[in-house]
């Protein structure tokens, strides 16, 4: 079996007649076979161009190597292995090894975890398979499957239209057009712009609204979007928090620059052995940088993931857990998230707001016969049980969309063909020319609009959602299209009702006591809107309409945005416009919807948030997916995002402190003693028991103030803190040298395992203190983060009297009083840092 391998699968399918691109494809309209799916996915693979975030096994291990400072040393420690002590150029090879390793199996696990929980959210699709309509993710696509599309549908690959009914995607990836394209099937010139292309459908894009059956050609990095992709190498926009880290590592960098230069001069000047000193130098340098940050940061992602997962939160892209914990304004529809979701049915009423049976009967015909994207309004209404209700035949569809806001059917009826209309009260009464009463007496639209809409008021104001639903007789049995919905006949309203959840003003205020504000945007008038408002629990409402905010500029709007709570009668792109001007006024913000409009507002925001039960392009939008459409569910998560932000803080508190004041202070020991400080292998050996504990922080319990506010990363308070602890930790060190030269007259090696004792004991039981703004004694650590600490710190006590420990590291067995000297120093040191603490937080925090 031969495939085409084009990079749009088959070139110019668009010009190219269905028939024969199914002969081409080897398929039909009843779609492909099972065994030969396997053989298409195997020569043109996964249907995605984008990072699945999980690279093979063998690349994952390579790239825990990729620092240059890591490269240059283990090429120094093979140079060492050649020329001079090959025991120490295996014992340092090894422990890099082990290192990385550490931090390959971390990332690894990590990376399982978060693989298995993106399984829950997957994307799917309506394919013919065998002849039969089965729901498959649109990984599994490939070129020659029959694909059934409707309004809210990712497109899951190039494709050509087989059939489509009023059908309208959304294009603005390609052409940057923000109205959607109008397609069908048919046969184009080859030389057709991609933009004109009507005929066809590009993965990328999605369905607005109407219905379709399409025939994909090409998949993956075959299709047009892939092919830009590849291209442009295009990258998600980095996150603040990555940001961050990438201004740390340059200072890191510079740091650790000028150290390297200064001490690797300073050492050759005094005329120490040239490889010792380059050994030595390097491994400074990997232990000023914290090498397993990186792995660090993946596995509290992970882990806070997973946390999250329980809490019914996936988390589709790790880095957004650090800016879901900043979220300081929400904003967030009402339907499903602040009422109950469960839309009901109220009356369905005259112009006069008299009771009237046929206007419930016309809008459930509608309801049940529509096969567009069904919504709760629609299973609401098509749930009415009415008495003498007759079932019609549907023969057409003109389905809802976001500009005409109404939904147009044409149905069997005993006197011939009717045509019903549902939708927005105004929307409906612009096509209408005559008007009903109860009685079924028809007069002009003229003379009953100003009745039309103070009862549409009067209802809105009790706080009901209210439909107008229209009719006219039709001469034949389609198709009918938009310009067919006039002269229509007004018959009435029907009104529902959607209550607020229970407990809703309770988990508002919660909100707020996070530090988060909600605004609500909202598709309802302002009346509903206030109404609604008022029962939640919001006082004083400050409500913008849709036309309002259109009349606004970008200036008026910044001043506005922050002080309004409801924006109403919002069109789909007024949301990105209200996302944005939050943006601007410098908030960092979250938004909630599930709808097919709310697309371009989910990736305006620094996090979408989607629900399960969304339709497909706002679950591929969003940053997070609920599995619950409750606000009681996403303060879990921010909580939890808080946690896994002040986690990963914690590491780098820790790490660059630590790391900065020892190896200051093994720079200034290098210059005035006579032989070095520490060998490169027990400096590396001194990074990488160091490192072992913070392999368990991403279990460290939380204090409490860490989840009341936003928090940011601030790459100013950081600095000052690894200065201010790094020299609190360096004066101790220098004691140490004081101690053991002057006091104790400590040998070469007698030095050396002195200051390795001190060194790690010390700078593992200061993750203690520096994980926590509280005293350490109250605010108590993980159990598991205690136990590692604790064992690392002990590990350290016995290592130099373990006969192994002698050969392979040049330690030797001190005298206790030593021991006890050590012990002391590291005792008063925690408490000074206990010290600076309280005073630091108190001025910097």
């Amino acid at each position: 079996m031969k495939f085409p391998n084009t990079i749009s699968g088959i070139s110019n399918f668009w010009s190219t007649p269905t028939d024969d691109l199914l002969n081409q494809l080897e398929t039909t309209p009843e779609g492909l076979k099972e065994q030969d799916v396997l053989m298409r996915r195997k020569k043109y693979g996964v249907n995605s161009f984008k990072s699945t975030g999980k690279q093979s096994t063998v690349l994952l291990f390579l790239n825990q190597f990729k620092s240059p400072i890591t490269v240059i040393l283990l090429i120094a420690a093979a140079l060492s292995f050649y020329l001079a002590d090959r025991t120490d150029a295996l014992i340092i090879f090894a422990i890099v090894c082990f290192s990385s390793a550490l931090g390959f199996w971390q990332e690894r696990a990590a990376g399982n975890a978060v693989a298995q929980l993106l399984a829950l959210v997957r994307i799917t699709t309506t394919v013919r398979r065998d002849g039969k309509s089965i729901e498959l993710p649109i990984e599994e696509i490939v070129p020659g499957d029959i694909v059934s599309l409707r309004a809210g549908d990712v497109i899951p690959g190039d494709a050509a239209i087989l059939t489509s009914n009023e059908l309208f995607i959304d294009e603005a990836a390609f052409t940057g057009e923000t109205f959607p394209a109008e397609k069908q099937a048919g046969v184009l010139p080859a030389d057709t712009a991609l933009a004109k292309r009507s005929n066809a459908v590009f993965m990328g894009s999605h369905v607005i609204s109407g219905t379709a059956t399409i025939l994909i050609v090409g998949t993956g990095i075959h299709t047009e979007f892939g092919h830009i992709s590849q291209r442009l190498q295009n990258r998600i926009p980095e996150t603040e928090f990555e940001a961050g880290i990438r201004h740390f590592g340059y200072l890191l960098m510079q740091i650790t620059l000028v150290m390297v230069i200064l001490i690797f001069g300073v050492n050759v000047s005094l005329h120490k052995p040239v490889l010792d000193s380059l050994l030595f130098t390097l491994a400074i340098a990997v232990g000023l940088t914290p090498q397993l940050l990186p792995a660090i940061i993946t596995v509290n992602l992970s882990q806070g993931a997973r946390r999250m997962a329980q809490k019914k939160v996936i988390v589709k892209r790790l880095n957004s857990i650090e800016n879901f914990g900043c979220i300081d304004i929400l904003c967030s529809d009402k339907t499903g998230t602040l009422t109950e979701g469960n839309v009901k049915v109220n009356q369905g009423l005259d112009i006069h707001g008299t009771e009237n049976t046929n206007v419930l009967s016309l809008a459930k015909t509608n309801a049940c016969l529509q096969q567009g994207f069904r919504n709760p309004i629609d299973e609401a209404i098509s749930a009415l049980e009415l008495k003498d209700y007759t079932e019609r035949q549907r023969l057409d569809e003109i389905p809802y969309d976001f500009i005409r806001k109404r939904l147009t059917l044409l149905v069997s009826g005993d006197d011939g063909p009717l045509m019903v209309t549902k939708g927005a009260v105004n929307q409906v009464t612009q096509i209408c020319s005559q008007v009903e009463d109860v009685a079924g007496k028809l007069s002009p639209m003229a003379a009953s609009e100003s009745q039309i809409q103070q009862t549409y008021k009067d209802l809105s104001a009790k706080g009901y959602r209210t439909l107008g639903v229209a009719y006219r007789k039709w001469a034949n049995n389609g198709p009918i299209h938009k310009n067919d919905e006039k002269d229509m006949i007004f018959a009435g309203f029907i009104t529902l009702f959607d209550p607020p959840k229970e407990g809703i003003a309770e988990t508002i205020k919660s909100l707020n006591k996070l530090g988060i504000q909600l605004k609500v945007i909202t598709g309802d008038n302002a009346l509903i809107a206030q109404n609604m408002g008022i029962q939640i629990g919001m006082k004083e409402v400050v409500i913008i309409t849709g036309p309002q905010l259109a009349k606004m500029s970008e200036n008026a709007l910044l001043h506005q945005v922050l002080r309004t709570d409801i924006f109403a009668e919002v069109e789909p792109n007024h949301k990105e416009r209200i996302i944005l001007a939050l943006k601007k006024a410098g908030k960092v913000l979250g938004y909630m919807g599930d709808g097919i409009n709310d697309a371009s507002a989910l990736h305006a925001a620094d996090v979408g948030i989607s629900v399960n039960t969304a339709v497909d392009v706002a679950k591929e939008a969003a940053d997070i997916v609920l599995l619950s459409q409750d606000l009681n569910v996403l303060i879990e998560g921010i909580k939890e995002g808080r946690r896994t932000f002040a986690n990963t803080q914690k590491y780098i508190f820790m790490a660059t402190s630590a790391n900065f004041g020892n190896m200051f202070s093994m720079a200034g020991a290098s210059i005035f003693l006579s032989f070095l400080p520490l060998l490169p292998k027990q400096i590396l050996l001194t990074n990488l028991l160091t490192d072992l504990p913070s392999m368990a922080i991403a279990t460290d319990t939380v204090d409490v103030e860490w989840t009341q506010k936003p928090r940011k990363w601030d790459i100013g308070f950081i600095k000052r803190f690894m200065f201010f602890f790094g020299i609190l930790s360096s004066i101790f060190d220098y004691i140490t040298f004081a101690v053991l030269l002057f006091y104790f007259h400590a040998t070469e090696k007698e030095f050396q395992t002195g200051w390795f004792i001190e060194s790690v004991v010390s700078a593992t039981l200061i993750v203690l203190v520096v994980r926590t703004r509280q005293s350490f004694i109250i605010s108590r650590p993980g159990k598991y983060l205690l136990l590692a600490t604790l064992f690392i710190a002990v590990l350290a006590l016995f290592l130099p009297i373990l006969p192994f420990a002698a050969t392979m590291f040049g330690f030797i067995i001190l005298p206790l009083r030593i021991y006890l000297a050590m012990l002391g120093i590291v005792v008063i040191y925690i408490l000074s840092a206990e010290l600076m603490k309280r005073w630091f937080y108190k001025h910097f925090a």
